[in-house]
């Protein structure tokens, strides 16, 4: 049962699991007249190899801001970040860029994530490049894989994103962030800007990649039944700080904070369509 920072309590019959990435005392800090503002405040939590973590809040709670710190996309003013069990070194450092081929997200906007001039083989090109990291089936085989494991087919390689619907670009960025094969992946609100059938389409997507490839997620949104559905433990941020955590089922169930009430209260059911 995890405990409120998120670590895991050890069982009296065997050891704990080492976590993949923890994130301890993360503080955010932005000037703003004169002074500063605390944008995330104190947050602590952890998640398993294999497990999806849910991060829920309304709109400016600070769960993007916290998910990106995990990344070092920003820097946190005071806390760490362990990933492997090792503490993340500069956003600059040698280390750092290796470690991002291990850590990926896929953004909330399927339409400003993706490069509107370059074709969908260039954009899943693009990380091989990046990373200097040739797949050892070769470009050509690794691009069509990348695509079948998102429900595409390679016709898809030589088109633009303008050409293909809101789902289908998503199923491009989430085949970009898998190129280089990582074990963490931060979704960042993913299906929030699509229609509810196609993001439900896009959630069991989600759902069999994990199953076939071993993936983390920490899947932000602010609908606590999609939580409910894709996640195994959630954590609940209002105004910068962590309010809840802890198994889905019994915080969805039994919630302990006023406001955890008030996020399952305010969020109708979403249908989620079948596995395809």
């Amino acid at each position: 049962m995890p405990s409120f920072d998120g670590s895991l309590e050890q069982r009296a019959d065997s050891a704990p699991v080492p976590a993949l990435i923890e994130a301890h005392g993360l503080i955010k800090e932005y000037p703003r007249d004169g002074g500063v503002t605390r944008v995330v405040d104190d947050v602590s939590f952890s998640i398993l190899p294999g497990e999806t973590l849910g991060l829920v809040g309304e709109s400016g709670s600070g769960k993007s801001t916290a998910a990106r710190m995990l990344l070092r996309l920003i820097a946190p003013t005071a806390g760490e970040v362990c990933f492997e069990g090792q503490p993340l070194p500069p956003a600059s450092s040698a280390r750092m860029r290796g470690l991002r081929r291990r850590m990926q997200i896929v953004f909330q906007d399927p339409y400003a994530a993706l490069n509107p001039r370059m074709r969908v083989h260039e954009i899943l090109q693009e990380p091989f490049i990046i990373h200097r990291e040739l797949p050892p089936e070769g470009v050509s085989a690794r691009l069509r894989e990348l695509l079948h494991s998102v429900g595409l087919d390679e016709s898809a390689l030589m088109r633009y994103p303008h050409e293909f619907s809101g789902g289908q670009r998503q199923r491009i960025n989430i085949a970009r962030a898998l190129a280089l094969r990582p074990r963490f992946l931060v979704l960042d609100e993913p299906v929030s800007a699509l229609d509810v059938s196609v993001g439900a389409q896009v959630i069991n997507l989600l759902r069999e990649l994990q199953r076939k490839l071993g993936l983390t997620y920490l899947f932000i949104s602010h609908s606590m039944p999609l939580v409910r559905y894709l996640c195994d433990r959630v954590a609940v941020m209002q105004q910068g700080r962590l309010v809840e955590i802890g198994d889905c089922m019994q915080v969805c169930e039994q919630p302990q904070s006023p406001y955890t009430r008030q996020l399952i209260a305010a969020t109708p059911e979403m249908p989620v369509a079948p596995a395809r």
